[in-house]
């Protein structure tokens, strides 16, 4: 089923709602020394390309970037970066975490964007109405989220902050496809541009699995695991005997 059918106007934040502004500098030193020498320092190393630019190293402050990290948006809007004095515009490309500790940056990767090439961002998605779809509150069914983010690509002026996914009429059964979301002018999504065959689900009601069908399939599972294993027990005794 279409994900908009109820006449009410699916929601996009075009303009953006928030402006971030990165203070940055620029880096000399490179290497894995240097880049620890900063982190003690209380800063993140990272590095800005693009617009046929020459690749800039550079480091930010880590709890202003951190803070920044905070809001969703961060992730898919045009940042403005204050680079030893100057302005750029870029967006968030790659972000690296300590592997243990996610509320530590190592490393980020920042894109500049032109006002007149189109760029390739992940955008999230907000799911609306699961409180009055009639599959849910009528039938007691189970959403599922199969996507929380799409790739589209706009110019930057038309990178939306979030694209709104309206499920209010879902019922047992329904889903919602990449086809079905409306999305701003000047905005495509990358993956049906590659075919039909790739217009993914994006959302779907099921009716909820009883307590003995989650304890069947369990033992299925279990079952064929000891199958498995007896098998590969099997295979290795033959192995053995035609090796002696």
């Amino acid at each position: 089923m279409p994900a908009f059918e109820t006449g009410r106007e699916p929601e996009w934040r075009v303009i953006m709602a928030e402006d971030f502004i990165l203070n940055a500098e620029t880096r000399s030193d490179k290497g894995k020394g240097a880049s620890r020498r900063l982190r003690r320092q209380g800063r993140v190393p990272g590095i800005v390309y693009g617009s046929g630019k020459d690749p800039q190293p550079i480091s930010v402050d880590h709890d202003e970037l951190i803070n920044h990290l905070k809001s969703e948006a961060f992730y898919s809007h045009i940042l403005e970066l204050k680079l030893d004095g100057k302005k750029e515009q870029v967006v968030l490309r790659d972000l690296q975490r300590h592997i243990y500790k996610p509320t530590v940056v190592e490393h980020l990767d920042l894109l500049r964007v032109s006002a007149k090439e189109k760029i390739r961002m992940q955008v999230p998605l907000h799911f609306v109405g699961e409180d009055v779809a009639p599959g849910i509150k009528l039938k007691g069914g189970v959403i599922t989220h199969d996507l929380v983010n799409v790739e589209v690509s706009c110019l930057p002026g038309d990178l939306p902050e979030y694209i709104e996914v309206d499920v209010s009429e879902l019922d047992i059964g329904d889903n919602v496809h990449l086809s079905d979301i409306k999305v701003p002018d000047g905005v495509e999504l990358v993956e049906l541009t590659h075919g039909e065959d790739h217009d993914l689900k994006v959302a779907s009601i099921q009716q909820p699995r009883s307590a003995k069908e989650e304890e069947e399939e369990e033992e299925a599972a279990e079952a064929a695991a000891e199958a498995a294993a007896e098998e590969g027990s099997e295979e290795a005794g033959e192995e053995k005997k035609e090796e002696d």
